[in-house]
Parts: C-alpha cells; structure tokens; sequence
C-alpha cells in the first residue's frame, strides 16, 4: 500500500497531529479532553468510533478480509502528578502519576485542575528553592517529599488555597514547552507516546483520504492507563494481532536514533511474538526505512498489559526513536515519518491465519 501512496505528502500533517496532541493535558486517570478530540477527529474521518468504559478511544476501518481483526494501539495519557496535601503555608504537596524524572520537574510550570473545573497555574520547585536563601538550595534532593507546586495566587496559608477549591486527588498537569525546529526536531514532555499516537491518527486520516481499505479489519485504540500499566489489559475479543506504537529508547546499548523507526524484540514482560517482529523487519527493508531492532529492559507497552490481561493475541512494539524518555524528550521528524511509513506498509500487508 505505501508503495502506491505518497506518504511523504503528510509529513506537515503528521508534525501537526502530533502538536495538536501534546497540547492537550492527559496526564493519567484525566485524560477526557485527549478522548474527546480523538473521537472528534475519528468521526470527521467517517469512521465508527466509540469510547471505552475505561475511557479508551477505537476507530474501527473496514478492511478487505472482514474475517480477521487486528489492533493498532497508542497511548495518549502521560505522566502528571496529582495533589497530595496543602501545606500550613499554602504550596500543594504531590505525588506522582508514571514515572517522571522527578529532578527534570524541578523549576517546570503546570497547570492545576480541580474536581470543579477550575484551573490554576503555578510552578513545581524544590523546598529549598533560593540560593539567596537556602545553603541547601542546590544540594537538596530533588524528590517529592521535598518539592511542592507554587501557585499563581495570592495564598499564604492553607485555608486561602481551600477557597480557591483546591483539595486533594485534583490533578497537576505539566506543561509540556512543545517546540518544532527548523532542523526538524520535536522537543517536547511526552513524545511518549503523543508521537506514536499522533502516526496512529494520521494514519487514519490517509487511509480515509485515500479511500484506501486496509488487508484486514483494523482496530486503532489509544488507550488511558498505559503509564500505570493496564491501558490495553482489556481488549474485543474478535483481535488476534496487536501493535503497539510506543517510543523507541535512544541511549547506551541500543542502536536506535531519532531518526529511526525502533522494532522491540524484548522489553521487561519478554519477548514479541516472533513472527510478527520478523515480518516487520522485512517490510522495514522493502520500504527502504530507517530502522532498528533493539531489546529495551526498562520497558513495558499496551502489548504487555493486553498480554497480562489474558488476551489471545500476538503482539509486536514499534515506534519513532525519543531521546531522554520521561524528562525532556525530543525525537526527529524522520523518526515519526518511518514510523509512519511502516505503519502504512503493516496495514496493507496481508496477514497470516
């Protein structure tokens, strides 16, 4: 299929879907703005679409062999934090949603959202926070129990932020500063995984465009809980083949770049489904993409929690290379435009029994 589509036309739509994306705040467990805009965009697409009991998004493509069903998943929550206490002297005490490099928060602007709808902003720091101040300042550990959110109101104690409707369980999103350079990079929080959802979707909006059927009936889920393990625990059962586009590591012993599409043969759960990985580093090669395949230890997908969730399927990772994952992430648009294209070619491609 990507031989007779010319996917280099939607590279601008591709850096734009992800951008709309990671705009929108969906740090875990508040991730309703995030599944509305994807059912939004679904619908205008033509596409059936629903929305989960547990708040994931499918838009379901028609594919030319109705009799199989495979599923393509992205994951549109992020990290965040969620408002533990409010201290006598009025700063909000936090704990964590994922796994944030907690020191990268330090000095970052978020956004509080409380139960009412009302949002405040303010900024995370350490409790040591000036060096006119604090001997400590640039020695102190930079983890939870000593950082707090600085509000953007006038408060001085606790009560004056209780006025305000800030309680405990409201959520702190952060902001994710998203900017796309002239060299093609996406810098940006959480690229993991706005940017493989982002190739999901647009995806999606080529094939309707297009008016081109997928080899089989076609599933996209961008699930809700990925960063706390569970996102795709739960999947229809008519799936036999998931593919879950997440980042791909760039670091010490791996191979992947920004530049690269990343096949994981391994992560922490175990190994992919054989077959599955092998045929994607065939369609790697014939579309003459950047590629690696690499084993990622410190890692889990949707496919892992649909695996653990009891689900009888087969399942394989992909997606852009993101340096720096869970601090300040950035990959390249090479990167996203691979992922893409392997995408494209893994929905023509006719699959096995």
């Amino acid at each position: 299929m990507s031989d007779q589509i010319d996917v280099t036309r939607y590279r601008q739509l591709l850096l734009q879907n992800a951008r709309e994306l990671l705009e929108i705040d969906s740090p875990t467990g508040f991730t309703g703005r995030a599944a509305e805009y994807l059912l939004k965009r679904g619908k205008e697409l033509g596409y059936p679409c629903s929305i989960t009991q547990k708040g994931c998004v499918t838009i379901t493509i028609p594919g030319r062999n109705p009799a199989k069903t495979v599923l393509i998943s992205g994951h549109v929550d992020t990290l965040g934090l969620m408002v533990r206490s409010v201290t006598e002297d009025g700063m909000l005490k936090f704990t964590l949603l994922g796994g944030p490099i907690v020191p990268t928060l330090d000095g970052e602007y978020c956004r509080v959202c409380t139960r009412s709808g009302q949002v405040y902003t303010g900024t995370i720091l350490s409790l040591s926070p000036s060096a006119h101040v604090y001997p400590d300042s640039r020695t102190r550990k930079r983890e939870p129990e000593e950082m707090a959110v600085r509000l953007d109101m006038q408060v001085r104690k606790k009560e004056d932020v209780e006025k305000l409707g800030i309680r405990a369980g409201d959520f702190i999103c952060i902001d994710p500063k998203t900017q796309i350079t002239e060299s093609g990079f996406l810098k940006s929080r959480f690229i993991d995984d706005k940017g493989g959802s982002a190739c999901i979707l647009t995806l999606a909006e080529i094939l309707s465009r297009e008016g081109w059927e997928p080899a089989c009936n076609t599933i996209l889920f961008f699930s809700v809980f990925e960063e706390v393990g569970h996102g795709a625990a739960y999947l229809p059962p008519e799936v036999s083949e998931v593919l879950a586009v997440d980042m791909g590591c760039v670091g010490d012993d791996l191979t992947c770049t920004e530049y690269d599409v990343s096949i994981c043969a391994k992560d922490s759960s175990g190994p992919y489904d054989y077959d599955m990985v092998g045929r994607l580093i065939r369609l790697a090669e014939n579309q003459r993409l950047r590629f690696a395949v690499d084993i990622y230890p410190q890692y889990g997908s949707d496919v892992s929690a649909a695996l653990r969730g009891g689900n009888n399927i087969r399942g394989a990772l992909i997606g852009p290379g993101v340096h720096a994952s869970h601090g300040m992430e950035r990959t390249h648009e090479e990167g996203l435009f691979n992922t893409l294209a392997l995408l494209m070619a893994y929905a023509g491609e006719e699959k096995p029994d």
